[in-house]
């Protein structure tokens, strides 16, 4: 990745070229671990789905033209010897090409023939344009030719497996439009020139990461990079999403999860504190009768059957403070009563009779998926989900006082003690955090980085605990970071998930709790180590903890979110640190 004039530069194999707002996106990722040799332009309405391949040929012999796509904010380019072919998008649903010297070939994306599962095209009389109309997505995509020609038209109204396409052609400049739409819409009638158009998509993503930004360059140069994955991946509200979200990714981790969600709300708190409130409470819209957060909300689908921990109190917490301006009394009662509901159903739901710390039912429903803390018993007691609790009923009481609910205040703090001593008491032996199995009382303990998890609890630790923890998480970290299973452990994986690979939150968290405990050299390290490593290997989804390499899905939000809270937070104390050895006050 470098920078440009005209912004971050990136592989478009690793991020995908879109746009604040829009449902799509154009890359050659069309699937899970699938990248195809040409550009697509892929949906993520009703789950991913490569709808459009978008070819760039030589005029004339109508071969495949050897052209590089070279991605920016506000442009992707397609350079070859004889022309180019310009991209930009207009709008959320609206992309402007223009070509000189090439030809674009437009054809449905390959395998998407079958009869309902493909796409049918035809020509529409209304206005003369061409359209895409795609089964998987449940909308059309409509070409308009704004000068030169559409030719070669092939399978218009055809069904089953005909061939489909269309090229467009200039004899020395074509320039067409391709819409995303449901059902109808106004002919296409460009404001706008395609120069213009191009500089305000970039300026839109320039005053986005201003704010993003605003650490140093030399102290966070993969800054506006992050700024970007996080911008292009927020999608207007549509479906199930009831505010502007920022996905996970515009790859197949094309979902809000209920925790993912809380990194993005703080990365983006002090530049964009409406859109980082939206993050905060989109999961919160489809709270169920329990209490009970979905497990993650994407356009077509709300799914219930597993949970995510109960992070949300840490992260109001949070939040509070790295907003610019404070919540007014609305939003303070609105968060209040959602967290209420979220605590109660973990004390109501999620308790054995009889028992005072909650449980999961699957690694799943803590968000380390396959973490061997899970490997002897999947119903499991663990110390992460009490640490969590506690914050989230310490945050719970000093809202109910701030709102003026005393009694809720004081039944708050209350079972918070309780949680905090039965974590103390009947998981920590003495030397390490155990597991155990509300079944049968079954105590079991593993390697991985999740039994360390408790350090969240910052402050709230007994000194000797917070030191043993501080070893064990030393012990956890390599070059690059905090491996999520011990390097020496039998069940470490390099590509294990969360065996082994580092991961943003994970890395958040514990640089928090330490920082918080007092430990905050190795903090210092953590973060060090967390941001040269995204600066070097880029956001994916989690990293090889030996070698730094990224894995799984490469543009990940909660990774870009990380990135810029370490290094927000590492420069505001950067700056205090001078201020104090100049003798000037900062608050």
């Amino acid at each position: 990745m470098t920078d440009s004039a005209h912004g971050p530069t990136f592989d478009l194999t690793s991020i995908p070229f879109s746009h604040y707002g829009s449902w799509f996106s154009l890359s050659p990722v069309t699937a899970l671990h699938t990248r195809s040799r040409d550009l697509h332009l892929v949906s993520h309405k009703n789950g991913m789905h490569a709808v459009l391949r978008l070819l760039p040929l030589e005029p004339g012999t109508g071969e495949h033209a050897e052209a590089d796509w070279q991605p920016t904010p506000g442009m992707l380019t397609a350079a070859a010897d004889r022309g180019r072919i310009d991209i930009v998008y207009a709008d959320a649903t609206t992309l402007r090409l223009r070509g000189r010297g090439l030809d674009l070939t437009i054809t449905p994306a390959a395998g998407r023939l079958t009869p309902f599962t493909g796409i049918y095209f035809y020509r529409d009389p209304a206005d003369g344009s061409y359209q895409f109309s795609s089964y998987e997505t449940g909308r059309r995509y409509r070409v308009t030719v704004l000068s030169g020609t559409a030719r070669d038209i092939t399978g218009a109204e055809g069904l089953a497996e005909t061939e489909r396409s269309l090229t467009l052609h200039g004899d020395t400049q074509w320039e067409a439009v391709l819409e995303e739409l449901d059902s109808a819409r106004r002919p296409y009638a460009p404001s706008l020139d395609f120069t213009t158009t191009a500089d305000r998509a970039r300026q839109a993503f320039d005053d986005f990461a201003a704010g993003l930004s605003t650490p140093p360059a030399a102290d966070a140069p993969a800054a506006d990079l992050a700024a970007y994955v996080l911008w292009s991946a927020t999608v207007r509200p549509e479906g199930f999403v009831t505010r502007p979200g920022v996905l996970m990714s515009k790859h197949w981790m094309d979902k809000i999860w209920s925790w993912d969600h809380c990194f993005n709300a703080l990365a983006l708190a002090p530049s964009a504190p409406d859109l980082a409130w939206d993050q905060f409470r989109l999961p919160f819209d489809h709270q169920d009768e329990t209490g009970a957060l979905p497990d993650s909300v994407t356009h077509s689908e709300v799914l219930y059957n597993f949970v995510k921990p109960p992070i949300h109190g840490w992260a109001l917490h949070r939040l509070r403070r790295r907003l610019p301006r404070p919540l007014d009394h609305e939003q303070l009662e609105t968060a209040y009563q959602h967290l209420k509901r979220w605590t109660r159903f973990w004390l109501d739901a999620r308790r054995a009779p009889g028992q005072v710390l909650p449980y999961y039912q699957h690694g799943n429903d803590s968000g380390w998926d396959n973490a061997s803390t899970f490997d002897q018993h999947r119903v499991l007691t663990t110390p992460d989900l009490a640490a969590f609790l506690v914050l989230q009923l310490k945050e719970l009481a000093a809202l109910a006082g701030e709102l003026g609910h005393t009694a809720d205040a004081a039944e708050s703090t209350t079972t918070a003690d309780t949680v905090l001593d039965a974590l103390l008491t009947e998981l920590w032996d003495g030397r390490r955090f155990l597991a155990r199995s509300p079944h049968t009382g079954a105590t079991s303990h593993s390697r991985s980085l999740l039994d360390l998890m408790p350090i969240v609890l910052g402050e709230h630790l007994p000194a000797d605990v917070s030191a043993t923890l501080a070893d064990g998480i030393a012990a956890h970290l390599t070059e690059h970071g905090l491996a999520t299973e011990h390097p020496d452990s039998p069940h470490y994986e390099p590509d294990g998930y969360w065996r082994g690979p580092i991961w943003a939150p994970s890395t958040v968290l514990i640089e928090d709790g330490l920082r918080r405990a007092g430990h905050t050299d190795l903090a210092d390290t953590v973060s060090t180590r967390f941001r040269r490593l995204c600066e070097h290997s880029g956001f994916a989804e989690n990293f090889d903890a030996r070698t730094g390499q990224g894995l799984r899905d490469r543009a990940y939000t909660w990774t870009a979110a990380g990135y810029l809270l370490l290094a927000d937070d590492h420069a505001h104390r950067t700056t205090a640190a001078q201020a104090a050895s100049d003798g000037v006050s900062v608050h």
